[in-house]
């Protein structure tokens, strides 16, 4: 795939500096590491390799990249391994999709306490999907799932929520069968979004109580328990987004479909169409006039800022494993699981390439035979004629 002409980090080189001045008091250092990690990604700054061919000579210089999770050059490897790991836990039912959603007064403090707040998103959606499926009277089974934080809209605004994907039934409440939902019917919308509006409003309350929330700047106001209570009963009203989509057609269809959904970043490099006159064009998909394509053009600042807004506190895990799919359980479940549905682990796909092909021959492999340090000016040499 040819590597797009126009990057991210092509952005923060050319307005970079000058967003950090502006903004010097309200940037963290975490924020303005992502910032120097998207910019150095793949440069000179980081170091690199020079790798030859062993059947022609070419010779390549490859640099370093960065591996911030923010950083749209770095995902594809990780990625390509997640999702090898991901394949033998596959079962043979359908999966369904699963979208929690938090409204945008709700979201506001998200945005001020995102460890807290998406933490706790987690842990609602979660507790309220594992709680209905146990239910006898709608599935009577225990889960399992994994759960993707995005908090962003195509145009780059703030907008948390959470994907889910979960196979189409879980071990009986005994553990001694299979219980399969139904082939497009997985759990009821209309009792999932009031319970896991309960369970993550109950979440918020008690974090107010502790202390563990921090409200300045236009929601200062919200550090008075009347007014934080106040905000609490509005949010209470209207109906929270859950969405349930069909499920999908297959295993191989499941992990082409997760692979667009884990590894993400707020944008990638492909989507940006010009950089120029203190503006960035970008194109995106608008989902509510018929998923039509229309780009969009920001002042440079205000592009960097609404990129920025969706930087995760450090460390901060933002794929998650639930129930059966738990890191503690997976293993012992998912082996009880296939025994149940009568079928065996996929094979993981070989690794045909461990090294990369040569570009210029098509046969060779090319290998590492020097490093290069970080800011060095080296060149490869072309190979011999002879």
């Amino acid at each position: 795939m040819a590597r797009p002409s126009l990057e991210l980090a092509d952005v923060f080189r050319c307005y970079g500096a000058a967003f950090q001045k502006a903004n010097a008091p309200l940037l963290s250092l975490p924020v303005r590491r992502v910032m120097k990690a998207i910019e150095s990604c793949r440069t000179a700054a980081l170091g690199g390799h020079i790798d030859r061919c062993d059947s022609c000579g070419h010779e390549t210089l490859s640099y370093n990249s960065c591996r911030n999770r923010h950083c749209p050059k770095c995902l594809g490897s990780a990625r390509i391994k997640w999702l090898e790991a991901r394949l033998r836990e596959l079962l043979p039912v359908p999966y369904f999709h699963v979208v929690f959603t938090l409204p945008p007064a709700i979201a506001e403090i998200a945005f001020q306490n995102k460890r807290v707040v998406y933490g706790l998103l987690f842990r609602a959606a979660s507790d309220a999907l594992l709680t209905l499926a146990r239910d006898e009277k709608r599935l009577g089974a225990h889960i399992g799932f994994f759960a993707v934080l995005h908090t962003w809209t195509r145009t780059l605004l703030h907008h948390p929520h959470l994907h889910c994907v979960i196979p189409g039934g879980g071990l009986s409440l005994d553990r001694q069968r299979w219980v399969a939902s139904r082939k497009k019917f997985f759990l009821p919308v209309r009792v999932l979004s009031p319970l896991f509006r309960r369970l993550f409003l109950t979440g918020l309350k008690a974090a107010f109580d502790e202390g563990r929330l921090h409200l300045h700047g236009a929601l200062s106001h919200l550090s008075d328990p009347a007014a934080f209570g106040q905000c609490l009963a509005k949010a209470r009203v209207p109906d929270w987004v859950v969405f349930i989509k069909h499920p999908f057609g297959g295993p191989d269809h499941v992990l082409r479909y997760l692979g667009r959904y884990t590894h993400r970043v707020a944008l990638s490099n492909d989507r940006i169409l010009d950089i120029a006159d203190g503006s960035v064009t970008f194109r995106y998909k608008d989902t509510r006039h018929g998923h039509q394509i229309r780009t969009m053009t920001l002042a440079a600042d205000e592009f960097i800022r609404r990129f920025l807004l969706h930087v995760l506190p450090e460390r901060f895990v933002k794929i998650r494993h639930f129930g059966l799919f738990a890191s503690r359980t997976r293993t012992k479940a998912l082996a009880l699981c296939r025994a149940l549905l009568d079928t065996s682990p996929q094979s993981p796909p070989s690794d045909t390439h461990a090294w990369p092909i040569c570009p210029s021959c098509a046969k060779g492999r090319m290998l590492v035979i020097s490093l290069v340090a970080p800011h060095s000016t080296l060149t490869v040499r072309p190979p011999d004629s002879s």
